[in-house]
């Protein structure tokens, strides 16, 4: 079995699949509290099951709720002896977009930035690299008619033109990913650099 789980955006969204097939999900729009939720949403959601392998959101989006996300799979991983990978949560966006064409994510970053990438919806194969700019910049940048996510409606309106969907990413659709992106490194993906530097010697 395998046991999927994202916190990287205001929703906690855990998936379990026995094969390709997801059995048991849970998604629930919390806001804050992931570090709180998460464990007892899996608990809940494997009823004693123990899965062999574990694949968690890595980001980008939230600091603080990809951090909580990966520090529980990693702990899961060693007390379960499971395999951990990570997936990419603008990936799981596109794929629950159900959209045949190219599809744009936006979801809201720090500093009023947006991550913004493109994905054909088919497949949820990336068409753009990983970007993180302002809503102007990334106006240009994203160029699908449709914009999912967080951030979908700043970068429409910043366009002019296009259609925003205000979503969230779900765990049950982590399958839907390739490979190259539920195959990733388990540790967080922030597209951007961090805030703080550490001082270079005199």
């Amino acid at each position: 079995m395998l046991l999927a789980f994202d916190t990287s955006s205001v929703a906690c969204t855990a998936a379990l699949f026995d094969g390709a097939r997801c059995i048991a999900r849970r998604d629930e729009l919390i806001g804050r509290g992931h570090a709180e939720r998460l464990v007892p949403m899996i608990a809940e959601l494997l009823e004693g099951r123990r899965p062999e392998r574990i694949l968690v959101g890595v980001g980008p989006g939230s600091f603080t709720g990809i951090r909580v996300a990966i520090a529980a799979a990693h702990g899961l991983a060693i007390g379960w002896g499971a395999e951990l990978s990570g997936m990419s949560s603008l990936a799981l966006l596109a794929a629950g977009a159900a959209i045949t064409a190219d599809v744009a994510t936006a979801v809201i970053g720090g500093h009023g930035e947006l991550f913004v990438q493109q994905f054909d919806g088919r497949t949820a194969e990336p068409a753009s690299e990983l970007r993180n700019l302002v809503p102007a910049e990334a106006a240009r940048f994203a160029t699908a008619p449709i914009v999912v996510g967080s951030g979908a409606s700043a970068l429409v309106e910043a366009r002019g033109w296009g259609e925003a969907r205000e979503a969230w990413p779900s765990a049950a659709d982590a399958l839907k990913l390739p490979e190259g992106l539920r195959t990733l490194a388990p540790k967080p993906v922030y597209a951007r650099a961090p805030d703080a530097r550490a001082r270079e010697a005199a």
